[in-house]
């Protein structure tokens, strides 16, 4: 339980930063605005970039450690989407924000250093193929969705590929072969704006929450439940009782799955300017009950 705090705290501490800045009227509201637009349209991207271009994706996993983990992503961003609809009365994009949120998960504060303590470099690999194609699945089907059906087949392409995240999912996994001639120049930049990611979207997160609060208790503890309980239950049932791998593979994936609602989610709905509320929410309430539910998992993992 201690290890798990330690884990969890610094992302209270960035998102306190932010809160506690606008509180105290030490910046104005629109420098959360500011940070997000930072975030999705430089930082991200960058730190995309950065991640496929050097991921070192090896040839051949288990075929049932993306059914397991995927299966269980869809099953609850159906289920999100569905609730948020007819429980709360949620339409267009900020259906798509309740989606995301119950179904992306906080890998870079949560997942990379759980798991990596858990398994340690047996669950490298594993836990470096979900980071490779976590976020820009989840990604790209969000901005499919949000786009929706009305949307021309030419106006959803146009827009899908000028979305920067997009952009750098794709620079970043056709410059694989071409990496060693990257300059160590261009590497530098790249690396100082990707740095800026996790901490300028934390303290964004921060002032957001001060202006929004925890908009209900309701939505926000449904998506919380999904992501904490429900995706990870169904990704280990999957990979434990349906398919064949390694402990090492199907732990990875259950732990991934057990991380607190992602901070993309609010990007995204920062992005629209939709579901800003509820997704702050989901975010905050997730990663304080985390505390205690990964704790969970890791024991029954037989790692904690």
């Amino acid at each position: 339980m201690l290890a798990s705090l330690l884990v969890v705290l610094p992302v209270f501490g960035l998102i306190a930063l932010g809160y506690t800045a606008r509180w105290t009227k030490l910046v104005r509201e629109t420098t959360g605005e500011g940070l997000s637009d930072f975030v999705f349209v430089l930082a991200v991207p960058c730190l995309l970039f950065r991640t496929l271009a050097k991921a070192d994706i090896p040839t051949s996993q288990p075929g049932g450690y993306w059914i397991a983990y995927f299966s269980g992503l869809a099953i609850v961003w159906a289920l999100a989407m569905l609730v948020a609809r007819r429980v709360f009365s949620r339409r267009g994009p900020e259906l798509v924000v309740s989606g995301f949120a119950a179904a992306q998960s906080n890998t870079v504060f949560v997942g990379i250093p759980m798991i990596l303590k858990a398994y340690g470099e047996a669950g490298a690999v594993p836990l470096g193929l979900l980071l490779a194609v976590h976020l820009p699945v989840t990604m790209t089907v969000a901005t499919l969705l949000a786009e929706g059906r009305a949307t021309s087949l030419g106006l959803l392409t146009r827009r899908l590929f000028t979305n920067p995240i997009i952009l750098g999912i794709l620079l970043g996994s056709a410059a694989r072969p071409f990496v060693a001639l990257i300059p160590a120049p261009a590497w530098t930049i790249i690396d100082l704006i990707a740095g800026a990611a996790v901490p300028c979207a934390l303290i964004s997160l921060g002032i957001a929450l001060r202006r929004y609060g925890v908009s209900s208790w309701g939505l926000p503890a449904v998506l919380s439940g999904l992501k904490l309980g429900l995706h990870p239950l169904i990704v280990y049932l999957l990979a434990t009782k349906l398919f064949q791998m390694p402990p090492h593979w199907s732990g990875v994936a259950v732990l991934f799955a057990a991380c607190p609602c992602g901070i993309n989610a609010y990007l995204f709905a920062e992005r629209y300017r939709q579901g800003v509320a509820d997704a702050s929410s989901a975010i905050a309430l997730s990663t304080a009950l985390s505390l205690v539910t990964t704790a969970a998992w890791l024991t029954w993992l037989g790692v904690g």
